[in-house]
Parts: structure tokens; C-alpha cells; sequence
């Protein structure tokens, strides 16, 4: 049986250096794959829309669940890697499309993820994944 050692999500190629040059530590998004992950886990940086493949990796040093994505600006200030304009307006296109359920006629808002990284290192060349990476991210596995 294959043990879960990290997992990776779709980061679009124009924020990637936002973390191997700008100095960014704080991944956050909606939260879909992560019920698995642990601290010392690796991250895979996967990019997304063009170039696509892994182009680096780092170790999770802390995972925080929260309903309001912004108060992770509150925890990590500029550490986050997308500007607080920035995940205003994605929480905007979200609203309108399915960023909200309704359950028994309650509405109930997702909550997000923010994984606070170390060690990040970017691969000397873009390494191609065997399998599409999803918006929602995958387990990697040994």
C-alpha cells in the first residue's frame, strides 16, 4: 500500500516566482485535498496554464483551516503568496458561482487552506507529471 508524503496544486505560472524570488512562504485555497497532510509533508509545486509541470518543492511547516481566507492575513501578513485584492475579488467570482453551498437551507461557506512552507527550492528543469494535476490538487504518494 502506497503511503501519502506531500501533495501538489495547480499554481498559474504567473505567481510561481512570487515564491522562489519574491520570497512568499503561504500557499492558501480553497480547501479540497488535505484531510491526509502533516506537518514535515513536501509540497509540489505544480505550474499551471503554460510550461506546465513540477518546477519545485518545499515542507509544510504549518497547515491552518479557516472560513474567511482573509484573516490568514492576520496570521502570515505578507507572507501570502496573493495580495489581499487579489483573493477579495477570486471570493467575489466564487460567490457568484458555486463558492457557497446550501444545506437544509443554510448556506455554508468553504473553508480554505493555508500551508506556511520552508525549504523552498526550485528544480533546475520542469519535470512533467504522469497524470493531469487538478484545480483541486492531488496526494502524493510513495
Amino acid at each position: 500500500m502506497s503511503e501519502i508524503i506531500g501533495v501538489t496544486f495547480p499554481i498559474p505560472k504567473k505567481y510561481m516566482d512570487r515564491f522562489f524570488v519574491g520570497g512568499k512562504t503561504v500557499f492558501i485555497k480553497p480547501a479540497t485535498v488535505y484531510k491526509e497532510l502533516k506537518r514535515g509533508m513536501k509540497f509540489v509545486f505544480y505550474q499551471s496554464h503554460e510550461d506546465t509541470g513540477y518546477v519545485g518543492e518545499a515542507t509544510i511547516k504549518r497547515i491552518i483551516i479557516l472560513e474567511n481566507p482573509l484573516n490568514f492575513f492576520e496570521t502570515f501578513g505578507d507572507a501570502v503568496f496573493l495580495t489581499r485584492e487579489e483573493v477579495k475579488d477570486y471570493l467575489e467570482v466564487q460567490e457568484k458561482w458555486q463558492g457557497v453551498r446550501t444545506r437544509k437551507g443554510e448556506r455554508k461557506k468553504k473553508n480554505w487552506i493555508a500551508l506556511e512552507l520552508e525549504n523552498i527550492r526550485k528544480y533546475d528543469k520542469i519535470k512533467k507529471p504522469e497524470r493531469f494535476v487538478s484545480v483541486g490538487g492531488k496526494y502524493l504518494k510513495e
